[in-house]
């Protein structure tokens, strides 16, 4: 565990504000928009490699439509994914439900619902807040440890700790709520099912 992790930990554990009252909060700070789009940095750390694997990209969120993860460096991808299918280049896949909410729940800034499938810590200062969860879901608990989410007025970095002791952070950026979809973006929507 780093000093920065070790040290978050324990001040979200030292004077912990639970769920309701962090998350009532917290969300009346957010930015609330149909439409949340930015760019992103994240950083996968694996257990068996040194060096973390860096990529980068930008995302869409739309309340009604899901979510447009478009990584462009090193390796340009795409992943759409609403409420109950994930579509990338191998196909589309059916998702357990669970996995859907939160994806969108994060990026939507609609936290106040995450206390449904999580156990929630967290700490809220005069600018800036952060969130420990641990998933309630069975599903979740194969694969996640724990969430760690901080931000401002927006969702600024997510760190998924994996129960394989693998770890992925993300940081985003030039967030900005405008007031459609692009005709590129309603077009990428429009390949996943109804």
């Amino acid at each position: 565990m780093t000093i920065f992790k070790a040290l978050t930990l324990f001040l979200l554990l030292s004077n912990p504000i639970y769920a309701d009252d962090v998350l009532t909060r917290i969300t009346s700070h957010l930015s609330k928009a149909p439409v949340t789009q930015g760019s992103f940095q994240q950083e996968k750390h694996l257990k068996f490699l040194r060096k973390p694997l860096l990529s980068t990209g930008s995302f869409t969120y739309d309340q009604n439509k899901g979510v447009i993860w478009k990584t462009i460096t090193p390796i340009p991808s795409l992943l759409l994914v609403n409420d109950e299918h994930l579509l990338t280049a191998q196909g589309e896949q059916a998702l357990p439900p669970a996995f859907g909410r939160v994806f969108k729940t994060l990026l939507g800034g609609e936290l106040n619902t995450l206390s449904e499938g999580f156990e929630i810590v967290g700490r809220e200062q005069k600018t800036t807040w952060q969130l420990q969860l641990t998933p309630k879901d069975e599903l979740l608990k194969k694969v996640i440890k724990s969430i760690m989410l901080s931000g401002d007025f927006e969702l600024r970095q997510l760190e998924i700790n994996e129960l394989n002791n693998n770890l992925t952070l993300i940081k985003f950026s030039e967030i900005t709520h405008p007031d459609r979809l692009s005709n590129e973006q309603q077009a990428e929507f429009e390949r996943l099912s109804p």
